[in-house]
């Protein structure tokens, strides 16, 4: 593995376990500190950079790549040339410098989607963490101007939400506060450049999600079919500790385990031998056998929502085997979709079964592999592949990079879950802290800063390096409605997006439509058998010799 759990280099630590990603396996709300994620929520692109410059010297030590992983995919550099730079600019050394990379991306068919990096959030749906941290996730999504995923089940587990029955029997949404609040929160700071984008899964069909907000909101939404997730083959779970919100659930429509009407499981709550009940989404596509029926059923379900009244539509899908990435590459681009997001094995969730994630599905780099190979073949056929983002443990600004040129030219976002809720977390806690009277509608975690931050300052001017960047943005008088969670988000951001523009200029890549396949190496053989990228030896070996006898 690439990650320990202390990096002497940047000053960071797990607090936990280190994923893959460099995120701790388990990621708390009130977490003090400090992995490199939740450091640069704070200090931005400082973190790009060893500590304690002018005293020490600093060495890679991710020299050893065993097994096959994003990190046994090594990023190449070139000694000369430079490739996309906006027009206006010339080849001129003053003009090859990495704050002339390009990070805008767009995506969609008929109507484009921007973005001005290229990164998405993961599915923030009816988990409590998502709930309580919105505004932080939302706002700053929509400041930094990248699109912000409502994931399922948000208007089915709120209390206050009305859904009536319809002439076919079936709940009909008739008021939503959550799910306005959500959408709202988003549009508000919306500038052209990024989406809201609202998931569907069975429930969320069955009660009307996506005729409630295309008629509330027309085109200012993109509606999302689910087909899974990376972190589990089943539908979403929660977990609730009051018999009387499982007993709401249950007459919700939802599975809920143990269940709440029966008189033992009652009896086992109130004695505190059960103390939660899991609430579950169904299945998807349990009535369908054959390809030929997903098919239909899939084109049919796009129609439906063409005709009601929504002009993008995208995609997700986990990380099934094979035959279920073919489908979902060749159903989306013949159905014209916006994009696909394709979720491997390695990433994260609120709450799923642990030993499901650890031992399901297919590991992201070996999905994502597949998939560029699988839109290849559309393209050789004469089809233009539907547009793809990539998801499934990234964290780090060089795994944005890997995931676009192993996709590329079809990856034009990268998928990001738990990551980007760190911000909100941190934010939020230090707000709360600053702020007592503010904590309790936060859920702000702290009762004073802990030195993992005070270390930096003592007022939110002194501790987000990138403060004053949003103010610009949004003028001094609005930054009182601005959470300091979506102040710690644009930080973040704003560190993964200066990476992302160093490891592009190094590769002399100047736009993200230049990054392709070439701009990688694996580091071990099985990694390049696996994936289609050339070895490292093997890598312009051929125009190597040819100079030497040249």
């Amino acid at each position: 593995m690439r990650f320990s759990k202390n990096n002497d280099v940047l000053g960071t630590t797990n607090r936990g376990n280190a994923a893959e990603s460099g995120l701790c396996t388990l990621c708390r709300a009130d977490c003090m500190g400090k992995c490199e994620t939740w450091l640069s929520s704070l200090v931005g692109r400082k973190l790009l950079y060893p500590r304690d410059f002018g005293a020490v010297t600093a060495g890679a030590n991710n020299t050893t790549h065993v097994g096959v992983s994003y990190n046994s995919l090594r990023i190449q550099g070139y000694a000369y040339g430079s490739h996309g730079l906006a027009k206006g600019l010339s080849s001129d050394p003053d003009d090859c410098i990495f704050p002339n990379v390009s990070l805008e991306t767009e995506f969609g068919t008929k109507k484009k989607t921007k973005a001005r990096i290229p990164l998405m959030t993961g599915a923030l749906g009816s988990t409590f963490v998502a709930e309580r941290y919105w505004d932080s996730f939302c706002i700053g999504a929509s400041l930094v101007g990248i699109p912000v995923v409502i994931g399922e089940n948000v208007v089915g587990v709120d209390r206050n939400s009305e859904i009536g029955a319809g002439k076919d029997k079936k709940g009909k949404i008739k008021v939503s506060p959550e799910l306005d609040r959500r959408i709202n929160g988003y549009l508000r700071y919306f500038d052209g450049y990024g989406a809201i984008i609202v998931q569907l899964n069975v429930e969320d069909t069955r009660n009307g999600v996506a005729e409630y907000v295309v008629n509330k909101y027309g085109d200012k939404c993109i509606i999302e079919l689910k087909w899974g997730q990376g972190a589990k083959d089943i539908g979403g779970e929660i977990q609730v500790t009051s018999l009387d919100y499982a007993l709401f659930l249950k007459k919700r429509g939802y599975v809920v385990d143990p269940d709440p009407t029966s008189p033992v499981v009652q009896t086992a709550f109130k004695e505190g031998a059960i103390k939660s009940f899991a609430r579950h989404s169904r299945l998807g596509g349990t009535n369908l056998s054959t390809v030929d029926q997903v098919r239909e059923d899939f084109m049919s379900s796009v129609a439906y929502l063409r005709k009601i009244g929504f002009e993008r539509i995208t995609l997700k899908t986990g990380s099934y085997g094979m035959t279920e990435l073919s489908m979902a590459i060749k159903f989306a681009t013949d159905a014209g979709l916006d994009l696909l997001t394709i979720d491997g094995s390695g990433g994260g969730t609120g709450m799923s079964p642990w030993n499901m994630m650890q031992s399901w599905g297919v590991p992201s780099v070996l999905l994502h592999a597949k998939a560029y190979e699988y839109a290849s073949i559309l393209a050789a056929r004469g089809q233009k592949p539907v547009d793809l983002s990539f998801a499934g443990g990234f964290a780090l600004e060089d795994s944005i990079f890997k995931a676009l040129a192993l996709g590329a030219p079809y990856t034009k976002l990268v998928c990001m879950g738990r990551a980007v809720m760190i911000p909100g977390f941190l934010g939020s806690n230090i707000e709360g802290a600053l702020h007592p009277e503010r904590r309790e509608k936060l859920w702000g975690n702290w009762d004073k800063l802990p030195k993992t931050v005070s270390e930096y300052g003592n007022s939110a001017e002194e501790i987000f390096a990138s403060y004053f960047d949003v103010q610009k943005k949004v003028g001094k008088k609005e930054m009182k409605n601005i959470p300091y969670g979506a102040i710690a988000f644009w930080t973040l951001a704003d560190k993964l997006a200066c990476g992302v523009q160093q490891l592009m200029a190094g590769a002399r890549k100047f736009s993200l439509d230049k990054i392709d396949r070439s701009d990688l190496f694996a580091a071990n053989r099985e990694t390049a058998q696996e994936t289609g990228i050339w070895h490292v030896c093997d890598a312009n070996d051929e125009t190597a010799k040819k100079i030497l006898i040249s």
